[in-house]
């Protein structure tokens, strides 16, 4: 299996600029100044994905509290991540990678195993980046479930 670049604590953050699910713009230089959880998943609306982004909206006034901002990037169009949105009432920025340009630079898109089996695809990826754009947790393969938690646990929040 191919390895695809990882980032480590102490890396700078790959820029990007990414349409939300409304299409407008949204960069990762607009959250300069506050630390930000940049968290990648497969698919809008898919049973983990869903668990996984109500886990953040459920936990966002303690993130928010600690200074944390959270961002949501999958490969979905602005208009099926705008559906996921409005029927999960997520209040937190879904951004669109349909080309997985920003999965790829981010190490969160490759060869995974699933299922015992080899494929490519996005790898469930959650960064926290504080507030210079150096990632200060990078952590690849996490599971939907409990996720958030863990962050909570592992960053004090």
């Amino acid at each position: 299996m191919t390895e695809n670049p990882r980032l480590s604590p102490g890396d700078t953050a790959p820029a990007f600029t990414l349409p939300d699910a409304d299409g407008k713009p949204v960069s990762l230089a607009d959250y300069r100044g506050r630390k930000v959880i940049v968290y990648f998943y497969p698919a809008a609306s898919t049973p983990g994905c869903t668990k996984e982004a109500c886990d953040f909206r459920d936990n966002l006034a303690e993130l928010d509290g600690a200074g944390i901002d959270v961002v949501g990037i999958s490969p979905d169009k602005p208009a099926k991540l705008a559906k996921f949105r409005d029927n999960e009432q997520l209040t937190f920025p879904l951004l669109s990678d349909p080309d997985r340009e920003v999965l790829t630079v981010w190490g969160a898109f490759g060869e995974k195993m699933m299922y015992g089996k080899k494929i490519t695809g996005v790898i469930r990826s959650t960064f926290l980046v504080d507030e210079e754009g150096k990632i200060a947790v990078a952590q690849y393969n996490v599971r939907a479930t409990g996720h958030v938690a863990k962050l909570r646990r592992d960053l004090s929040v």
